[in-house]
């Protein structure tokens, strides 16, 4: 890993999540993906680290940053969104890197419709945290911030 990856987090989010703020507000929220980012620079800085943040509505596109990360980021924040239950590809990508990847939905996924109790990515992802809103990602950080710690 290069010095601009001893630090950096890579926040990524999948398809629709650009909508948040507008979209099924009684689901997601009202909180927008613009204020989620700037809550997690913010905690991410106080924990010592850097964050970049991305959102894609296309699946390749994750897969891509996923495989990147293994050379620019200590650690992952997933929130693939539907992609989670549909998308072999992320699961391959998230297995093949050696970054540690927490999956973050913000909705509770178990109390909606049977598609979306199935996740391609938690059997290779290093945790998972679900239905606590954009708290979750907060949490997240400092899941990682322990992991990483631990492994110094």
């Amino acid at each position: 890993m290069g010095n601009d990856a001893v630090n950096k987090l890579l926040i990524l989010n999948g398809p629709n999540l650009n909508l948040l703020g507008t979209r099924e507000p009684e689901t997601y929220g009202t909180i927008t993906l613009d204020e989620i980012e700037n809550d997690c620079a913010a905690h991410a800085s106080e924990q010592g680290f850097t964050v970049d943040f991305r959102q894609t509505n296309t699946e390749g596109t994750l897969v891509d940053w996923l495989q990147e990360a293994s050379g620019t980021a200590i650690g992952i924040i997933l929130n693939a969104a539907a992609y989670t239950h549909t998308s072999i590809a992320i699961h391959d990508a998230v297995a093949a890197i050696e970054v540690p990847v927490i999956e973050v939905h913000l909705s509770n996924v178990f109390a909606r419709e049977d598609f979306r109790h199935h996740s391609f990515v938690s059997d290779v992802a290093a945790g998972v945290i679900i239905g606590l809103g954009a708290q979750g990602y907060i949490l997240a950080i400092d899941a990682l911030a322990s992991m990483l710690r631990n492994q110094s």
